[in-house]
């Protein structure tokens, strides 16, 4: 019971592991010829014939010959090469030849063994055709006297059986069983022999088999008889037993055989040697000292190759003739621990993906030992360090799995060491690298150098002109780490930004499919996908900003006096105006940035250049000195207005000036508030009379022009209303809003920069041309405005006289 509980606890033990072990076993006779078919290996392991050939069922191939071989369009088991038993297992009496079958996918190892039958192919043999026996007549009946014996290499019924002798008057055969199981044939003397009467008597030894039909070997044996010398040497023993390690040093004394010879002198003396029949390896292997029959060891002795010898040593006298005596020595070899282990890779190993599981079959290993016992058995081990692990199967039998997650990014190969130890003393250990490749799998998205890229481009430049160029790496392999690159989608002024960029996807070079326009676009954003080829593909993204560099495109554009007023701009002032006195305002904006925008004035022709001055950065038209009698009444200003870019941007506005008697200025002269009081006093009451008056008449006629001007622009979205009014323009580039005031034509100017794609900042001046100080006011950010439309309402709405005017534009 117990036995069967073990052999069940086996088998799930091989089906675990997907070996199964041998379950099967043919038998065929020796000497059969090639492509003799064994049986259907294929059908015997529940295979199907398309299984057969697409697992690759093949035999494992380890040194040797390979008898037997797998035909894979039958799944038949046939002969490859002839087998001679004798060869194959001499002196066995079963000769069975383990085998070994794997099939793969899954991988799976069977065992199975084919046992060979003897056929009765050999005859028996003598190893001398002739021998001769020396007997002495006065030896006695009784006598034995051993014969060579025989060898048959067959084995059972088909090996030597008996001896028969040829029919004569003096010998009898005697066939002895030895210890080895082995038939020796002795002659027995059975009548006293008598020289004179025959000194020579011939006989035939016949050895038989048992096969059927029986063969059969003889050997002639001629029987001189002798005289005299009636005493032949016997040995103190039969037969010598003795144990000898291997590699015993050479010179060693093994054992010492004596015999005695009871004659006296000459007869007396003897020689030791080996007997007729032995081989010459076993004469290679030892000496016999021919004077003290000592048994020495001659060169080195090797158990793996012989474990025991049996020989016969003849002790032979000096007589005339010489009389000899024979004994058998048994010699067992003892195993010694001086073979190391061998590995042996039943399958090579197979690459594995890194997203393997554990406990993924990589290899079929075994081991062996041409040691015995505790020598013979072997341990196979990992050394650390590496991913894998051995699982015992069958005896001496591995399997190499994954014993955790692997990664090909850190590891993409392992060299596998596997130490096989013996339980030997001292123990002996060898070892073998196994290469194990890991095969990639698509688990690393693209990584960017960087997580945002910044891009400064000039604008005005080329189309094609390249803006910057990402790049991203995957630490995976082949079609997993190839790279494509490509734009999100986004847009730019309500375009996609694919009208505006494009990307090689290879290399990830960015270039510009036209120029930019600073003035239009000041910067924007690029999202970039890297994309690998894997399957499923993985991707990341970075983002590039994009900034448009200003260049100096644009010149001055001239906000008052506008170009819609004419060509000229019509001041006024009184002679009476002393130095100093403010006569207009030019105000200009420039549409590019930073330096670039940096507007500056400066007078360039004048009728009188001694009367007059421009402000250098507020563009203030002044008086250098007191207009006296001689000025002439009409004075043409030529003013040119410079921006500070690389190349210089320039406009010119002309302003012609009418000196008037009588003429006087709305608002006092504030330089001459502090050093002329009284007269201050003395004329505020006038102003106060004429400001009521000239605010009445104001308020009237503006609202009749207001009238006409809302009547006039009543087809378009604009209205327009006292103090106030809200224009729409359409103009993306730029923003502005104006209020006039009666200081002079403008009291406040609002500039807005931006555009659609970047959050603007609004500015607000409050400009006082007639002033004696210019005033400049920031205010919060207002809605977009339209430069050009703005300067139009302007120039419509502004007479010579003052009037307080707003307007804003409203977005819809």
């Amino acid at each position: 019971m117990r036995r069967k509980c073990w052999i069940a606890g086996l088998l799930y033990a091989f089906a675990v592991w997907n070996i199964t072990k041998a379950q099967i076993r043919y038998t065929i006779p020796e000497e059969q010829n090639e492509g003799t078919v064994v049986g259907n290996i294929a059908k015997d392991l529940d295979l199907q014939l398309s299984d057969a050939f697409e697992r690759n069922l093949r035999i494992a191939v380890e040194s040797g010959k390979q008898y037997f071989g797998v035909d894979p369009t039958k799944g038949e088991l046939v002969v490859k090469e002839r087998i001679d038993r004798e060869n194959l297992c001499p002196q066995s009496a079963t000769c069975i030849l383990p085998l070994e079958i794997i099939t793969e996918n899954p991988l799976q190892l069977h065992r199975f063994e084919i046992e060979i039958q003897d056929i009765n192919d050999n005859s028996p043999v003598f190893q001398n055709k002739e021998n001769t026996l020396n007997i002495y007549e006065s030896v006695a009946p009784g006598a034995r006297f051993r014969l060579e014996s025989a060898q048959d290499p067959d084995v059972g019924s088909n090996s030597l059986r008996t001896y028969t002798l040829s029919k004569n008057e003096y010998f009898v055969l005697d066939v002895k069983l030895a210890k080895d199981g082995s038939r020796v044939p002795e002659l027995v003397l059975e009548k006293s022999l008598d020289r004179e009467k025959q000194s020579i008597v011939s006989l035939t030894l016949t050895a038989l088999d048992g096969g059927k039909p029986a063969r059969s070997g003889t050997t002639k044996i001629s029987v001189r008889v002798l005289d005299t010398n009636d005493n032949a040497p016997v040995f103190e023993k039969p037969q010598y037993d003795e144990q000898i390690t291997e590699n015993t040093a050479p010179g060693v004394a093994v054992l010492t055989v004596r015999a005695i010879d009871l004659d006296e002198g000459a007869n007396k003396e003897m020689s030791y040697s080996f007997g007729p029949h032995t081989p010459d390896t076993l004469s290679y292997l030892f000496s016999v000292d021919p004077g003290t029959g000592e048994i020495k060891v001659k060169n080195k002795i090797d158990y793996e190759t012989d474990r025991s010898f049996d020989f016969d040593i003849v002790a032979r006298d000096k007589g005339n003739p010489p009389m000899e005596g024979v004994c058998s020595v048994h010699l067992d070899i003892l195993d010694m621990n001086d073979n190391a282990p061998e590995i042996i890779l039943k399958s090579s190993p197979s690459p594995v993906r890194e997203d393997a599981p554990a406990g993924t079959v990589v290899a079929l290993i075994s081991a062996k030992d041409l040691d015995k016992g505790d020598n013979g058995q072997v341990t196979l081990t990992l050394l650390p360090g590496t991913p894998f692990s051995l699982k015992t199967s069958l005896s001496n039998h591995y399997t190499l799995i994954t014993d955790q997650k692997l990664d090909r990014e850190a590891h993409s190969a392992y060299t596998v060491v596997i130490v096989a130890a013996d339980s030997g003393s001292p123990q002996l250990t060898s070892q073998q690298e196994i290469l194990v490749n890991v095969l990639d799998v698509n688990d690393n998205a693209p990584v960017f150098t960087q997580t945002s890229y910044v891009a400064h481009v000039k604008e005005n430049s080329a189309a094609g002109s390249i803006l910057c160029s990402v790049s991203a790496s995957d630490p995976d392999q082949g079609e997993n780490a190839k790279i494509s690159y490509s734009i999100l989608d986004s847009r730019v002024l309500d375009a996609p930004l694919s009208s505006y960029i494009y990307i090689n996807s290879d290399n990830g070079s960015i270039f510009s499919m036209h120029s930019f326009d600073h003035e239009k676009v000041k910067v924007f954003q690029i999202q970039v996908q890297a994309k690998d080829h894997g399957s499923p593909s993985l991707s990341s993204n970075a983002t590039v900003h994009v900034f448009i560099v200003d260049q100096n495109d644009n010149a001055p554009a001239i906000i008052y006096p506008s170009a819609l007023m004419g060509t000229v701009s019509h001041q006024r002032m009184p002679r009476s105006a002393k130095a100093g006195h403010l006569v207009t305002k030019v105000t200009a904006v420039d549409a590019d940035s930073g330096h670039n925008a940096w507007i500056s004035y400066r007078l360039a022709e004048a009728t009188d250049a001694s009367l007059f001055t421009v402000t250098l950065h507020t563009g203030e038209v002044r008086t250098k000195r007191s207009v006296s009698e001689q000025d002439d009444s009409s004075q043409r200003l030529l003013i040119e207005i410079k921006d500070n870019g690389e190349p210089l941007q320039s406009t010119t506005v002309t302003v012609d000036i009418l000196i008037e008697d009588g003429f006087h200025e709305p608002v006092a002269d504030f330089r001459h508030k502090h050093t002329e009081p009284e007269k201050k006093n003395s004329k505020i009451t006038l102003y106060l009379i004429i400001s009521l008056a000239s605010v009445s008449l104001l308020c009237l006629v503006t609202f009749l022009v207001l009238l006409v001007k809302c009547a006039r622009s009543s087809r378009g979205s604009s209205s327009c209303c006292i103090r106030r009014s809200d224009c729409e323009y359409k103009n993306p580039n730029r923003n502005l809003q104006i209020q006039l005031n009666t200081d002079g034509p403008i009291k406040y100017v609002e500039v807005l920069g931006g555009d659609m794609m970047s959050q603007s900042q609004s500015f607000g001046s409050y400009l006082s041309p007639m002033s004696e100080f210019s005033d400049f006011t920031l205010v919060k950010p207002s809605s977009t405005t339209d430069f050009t439309n703005t300067l139009s309402v302007l120039d419509a709405s502004l007479p010579d006289s003052t009037w307080t005017f707003e307007c804003q534009q409203v977005r819809v």
